[in-house]
């Protein structure tokens, strides 16, 4: 993982990456965490990923009419660029949709139709000279996290734990009014326990996180005590900026109480990869230094009011000074998802692989008369959209927005921006209208947009990985996390490829390894398998974990067969394996033979799912876009 620029900034990564990054084009950017103490412990984890991320966002209603026509986001992982660090100074690990370029950092979280969180143009405005002492600032608090990270090597245990706040590093959060606070994700991620400070004041106040987005990389933070709101006024939510907009971000950089004060302009605004979500969502690049302390804290206007979170930073031989801001749209977002939902739910997708549709032969061969629309070349089996849309379509409008031939839609006045900004501005249930073109033929269709399901994810829900042990045998789903951990040397090509490019055919579906074998005299001959795909079990194709867990525990055959990929068979006598296990955890040290959620009833799945498993993996690449091809878009 990349080192963070603060407490959540990471490190760059160098355009010439292995296998893993070039194939990932979210993976370039890298988003920085907290940046370790130079006596706080680090976790001994052997990859970094290449974007950084920074933490501190304030709500920002959104207003179609002002912010624009919303884009569309495309899931599925991107290919390879630059590498990229959060602002934190530590390295982070992403999730929803593509691999992220390695050079990145980001800020930045939104809120809902609260009068705490309406934007307010009138209140707080501030010369830029008289910024750094500017009473608003006092809602700029710093962020003490102990972090606990899985071991997903050893998936029944933790990391040593670890704090994203030293003596050079800090990350930030501010007030959002509402007893509310706003970081970044990747500030918080893995947390045990957090902790704000005042500035100015030497009195730490335990903080508890309500939610946290991972894909937009923005937290939301409570504070019970009335003491450390008392004479604080929240900050104001800012529209989206314009192009060469003044721009001022704020932080505690290389350590000190004194806040850090950094100007720049407003370069580009354009859907960007986020490094710690994996994602693709509307970004303001600036040209302000972001570094270490910077992750979390806002960035703020000529008028005072907050335009968004410093979150990430893009590092190459090549750049200097471009740096990542999380737009009030994409924070209103976030924060109107949770007070909907009293949860976060996360951005959702459209389920579809798309073409760009610049030549005139193939716009001609597929009957469409003007120069627009996108063809569609693969849709995602878990998605709504698989039940409506076929290969071949070409997708024209989105809710009556015309999508050009190169994916691109209007963009507030003279600007376009890609299709995939429309699909961000929905939420998770929400349908939307595609018109289409069909062998000819227009039609309108509609389709219930959801988050993306990712066959190997880029975070773990609930923060503990699952595990199986049988006789000495580690079953464990494949995840990003293990891959970065295990580093991919040791995973072989194959896997890699399916990790990277096949898609999931059902919801819930996971690929199972064998991760290790813990040497014993029922496992002789199998002690040095690792990081190997379990296809079947006794004959049964795995679905996931709990699946071959479930297969396990109702097995009254003599043995357990296990078949791996390149037709590897370990075969077990079951009475023996059975009573061998519990002195195998005993002389290991492990407390169980499963995680807890494996020992849950288990609930077989539906007959398509069934029908589905049965075919093989890899059959759906993603798309070469993942190595460099830039005419296929995610949406």
């Amino acid at each position: 993982m990349a080192v963070a620029v603060a407490n959540c900034c990471f490190s760059v990564l160098s355009s010439t990456v292995k296998f893993r990054y070039s194939v990932s084009y979210h993976r370039r950017f890298a988003t920085y965490q907290a940046s370790f103490d130079a006596h706080s412990p680090k976790p001994n984890n052997s990859k970094k990923r290449a974007l950084k991320r920074n933490s501190s966002s304030s709500p920002h209603k959104f207003n179609p009419e002002k912010d624009s026509v919303a884009q569309m986001k495309f899931p599925g992982r991107s290919k390879d660029e630059k590498s990229s660090r959060y602002a934190d100074g530590l390295s982070g690990k992403g999730d929803t949709g593509r691999p992220q370029p390695t050079a990145f950092k980001s800020f930045g979280t939104q809120r809902k139709d609260r009068k705490d969180f309406q934007f307010d143009s009138n209140e707080q405005q501030v010369e830029p000279a008289n910024l750094q002492d500017s009473t608003f600032l006092n809602a700029v608090v710093k962020v003490y996290c102990t972090h606990t990270a899985p071991d997903y090597s050893l998936p029944w245990q933790k990391q040593r734990q670890y704090t994203s706040t030293g003596r050079q590093d800090s990350n930030l959060a501010f007030m959002i009014g509402d007893g509310k606070l706003l970081t970044n994700a990747h500030c918080v991620e893995h947390y045990t326990q957090v902790k704000v400070k005042r500035r100015g004041d030497d009195t730490k106040y335990v903080a508890k996180v309500l939610a946290r987005g991972v894909d937009c990389d923005v937290a939301l933070l409570s504070v019970e005590s009335e003491k450390f709101w008392k004479g604080v006024e929240p900050l104001r939510l800012g529209n989206l900026p314009l192009l060469q907009d003044a721009v001022t971000v704020v932080g505690y950089p290389l350590g000190g109480d004194t806040i850090s004060v950094t100007k720049g302009v407003v370069s580009r605004i354009e859907v960007t990869s986020y490094a710690h979500g994996s994602s693709d969502l509307l970004g303001i690049q600036i040209d302000a230094a972001i570094n270490p302390g910077n992750s979390g804290g806002p960035a703020f206007n000529e008028q005072g009011e907050c335009i968004g979170v410093a979150f990430q930073v893009y590092r190459s031989e090549e750049a200097e000074n471009i740096g990542y801001v999380i737009p009030t749209t994409v924070v209103s977002h976030f924060l109107n998802d949770y007070e909907r939902n009293g949860k976060y739910t996360g951005f959702p997708s459209l389920g579809v692989l798309l073409q760009k549709l610049e030549n005139p032969a193939l716009r001609a061969c597929l009957r469409v008369q003007s120069n627009e629309g996108v063809l569609v070349r693969r849709v995602e089996p878990t998605s709504d959209a698989y039940n409506v849309l076929k290969e071949g379509d070409v997708i024209v409008s989105f809710d009556g927005v015309n999508v050009g031939s190169e994916g691109t839609v209007p963009f507030r006045s003279n600007e376009r921006i890609a299709f995939r900004y429309l699909i961000s501005q929905k939420f998770a249930g929400d349908v939307a209208e595609l018109g289409i073109i069909r062998k000819g033929k227009s039609m309108k269709v509609q389709v219930v947009l959801n988050p993306r399901v990712h066959l190997v994810p880029y975070h773990i829900d609930g923060g503990q990985p699952s595990y199986l042990i049988i006789a000495g045998l580690v079953f464990t789903p494949l995840s990003e996390p293990l891959i970065e951990e295990e580093c991919e040397d040791s995973m072989g090509l194959k896997l890699l490829a399916k990790a990277r490019y096949s898609l999931a055919r059902f919801k819930g579906e996971q690929i199972v390894i064998l991760s290790q074998v813990l040497a014993n005299e029922v496992n002789i001959g199998y002690e040095d398998m690792g990081n190997q795909q379990v296809l079947r079990f006794n004959g049964t194709r795995i679905k996931n974990i709990r699946h071959l867990a479930h297969l396990v525990t109702i097995c009254k055959d003599k043995y357990l067969a296990f078949e791996f990929e390149d037709s590897y068979v370990a075969v077990l006598e079951r009475e023996a394996a059975m009573s061998a296990s519990p002195r195998i955890l005993k002389d290991y040290g492990i407390p169980s033979e499963r995680s807890d959620d494996l020992w849950e009833p288990y609930v077989v799945d539906s007959v398509e799912d069934d029908q589905a498993v049965e075919q093989d993996f890899g059959d759906s690449p993603v798309t070469n876009m993942e190595i460099g091809f830039d005419g296929l878009l995610w949406a």
